[in-house]
């Protein structure tokens, strides 16, 4: 008989960080020295959640698609794409900080939580109400404030040889830009059609906070989509939305979840026709999770002018040569994971028992199958071995021999697998084993040589 389950209240925050540092989901990097602003460690779980959402998400915008290819580009790139692209002198944050307890903040988000009034590039209007005011600091409660000022946001470093400034990438568009020509003449690609790339950005954040949301360091899921610019564009537009909302939820997002954010005409970049953010309902609000813009031709046409090469596309059918315009959906992969984690969590109550389990969807589940003898003693754990060397050919499995096969099963739903085999001393009788379910928590009997078959159809459902 299944249990009676009751579930209890909505997930914090707080439960998310305690639960992957507990289950080995996502730790801060480098504790044992008191750990660095910010930076995270993803450990055993969270990387196979991390490579589970990757292939998810490249299997169904690169390999499921005729009009798309993927590539993989370096961090480090030629200092000229960074001053084409603009960020080298307007990738900037408004900058504050306390006299007094010299710690830095964002000064537009100061203002706007003060007055509810969005001054974004304002510096002197931002400065004069931090002033006049007399706003407090969140960390020392004084308010004694320097003068609002713009800090780019892109990490500087240097290469042996090169005398220019390098800096690591804050975003992985560029190297698709600046490859565009590459992949053009290599691949055969007619537009529509985009290039996608996952990889490492990063960001000096004046503030990083809210555990995985804002880093200094991330992972994007990028695609540089390019159109004809004399057709209609709305529609595709409109399509990649969508695409976008069906990944998210795909991954657990609930629809009443979700919502569109149109960035005001006067607000958008000026080579941008439409910019919308998907948000989420965080715990701590509705926050951007992935972005969708139409870029025009700014990209190609600045590393046109700066490279001196063309990068243009020539339509063989129509006798046309143009520069493509784009439209770029942006997926950041940290923000997707934590959406995860926090659309799995759930806590309920069964009889006088608290459970917390991960109700990840299958695919994505870190493990997918848990092999859980009664015994250590042979010859039941020889049989429990041999059933996890032969299911761990195809699937992601764990072997968990110790405590009560009940401690074991709320370890298992601790991290979100999907289905746990238990094999007792009638196994070695009957040659069955008993499969039970992580959602409804219903137990099976299943034969030992139809368990593979059994499970697969299960996972693939």
């Amino acid at each position: 008989m299944v249990e009676e389950k009751k579930v209890l209240q909505e997930v914090t925050m707080e439960k998310i960080t305690s639960l992957c540092k507990r289950k080995g989901f996502i730790f801060p990097a480098c504790e044992i020295y008191g750990g660095l602003a910010n930076a995270y460690s993803y450990g055993p779980y969270g990387a196979e959640l991390k490579k589970n959402i990757k292939e998810l998400w490249w299997k169904k915008f690169v390999q499921n698609r005729v009009d798309m290819v993927g590539m993989d580009g370096p961090i480090l790139l030629h200092p000229k794409l960074w001053e084409a692209s603009g960020h080298t002198t307007g990738f900037n944050d408004a900058m504050v900080d306390c006299k007094k307890c010299k710690k830095r903040f964002r000064a537009d988000h100061l203002v706007e939580e003060l007055t509810g009034k969005d001054l974004e590039g304002q510096l002197d209007e931002m400065t004069n109400i931090l002033r006049d005011e007399k706003l407090k600091c969140p960390e020392c409660g004084q308010s004694d404030w320097t003068k609002a000022r713009n800090i780019n946001m892109m990490f500087k470093t240097d290469m042996n040889g090169i005398t220019e400034s390098l800096y690591l990438r804050p975003e992985t568009a560029g190297a698709i830009f600046v490859d565009f020509k590459n992949i053009v003449d290599s691949m055969r690609v007619k537009v529509p059609f985009g290039i996608a790339q996952i990889g490492k950005a990063f960001r000096n954040e004046i503030v990083a906070r809210n555990f995985i949301f804002r880093l200094r360091e991330f992972e994007q899921m990028e695609i540089e989509y390019f159109i004809d610019p004399e057709i209609k564009w709305e529609p595709l537009f409109d399509n990649w939305l969508e695409l976008q909302e069906e990944f998210i939820m795909e991954l657990g997002a609930k629809k009443e979840n979700l919502r569109r954010f149109e960035h005001a005409k006067e607000k958008l970049s000026h080579y941008s026709r439409k910019t919308v953010d998907i948000e989420y309902k965080f715990p701590f609000g509705f926050s951007e999770l992935f972005g969708l813009a139409h870029r025009g031709d700014f990209d190609l046409t600045q590393h046109t002018k700066f490279s001196n090469e063309k990068l243009e596309y020539f339509d063989a059918q129509n006798n046309r040569r143009y520069t493509p315009h784009v439209i770029e959906p942006t997926f950041g992969l940290d923000r997707t994971i934590l959406v995860a984690l926090l659309a799995a969590y759930t806590e309920e109550k069964v009889k006088n028992d608290t459970r917390v389990v991960m109700k990840f969807p299958k695919k994505i589940a870190p493990v997918k199958v848990a092999i859980l003898p009664l015994s250590k003693k042979k010859p039941l754990s020889d049989s429990a071995k041999e059933i996890f060397e032969n299911l761990s050919s195809e699937f992601v499995c764990e072997y968990d021999q110790t405590q009560s096969i009940g401690k074991r099963y709320r370890r298992q739903d601790e991290i979100g697998t999907p289905y746990c085999v238990t094999i007792d001393f009638d196994s070695l009788e009957d040659k069955k084993v008993t499969v039970r379910d992580r959602d409804t928590m219903e137990q099976e009997r299943i034969q030992i040589a139809k368990l593979k078959d059994y499970l697969r159809e299960k996972l693939n459902s």
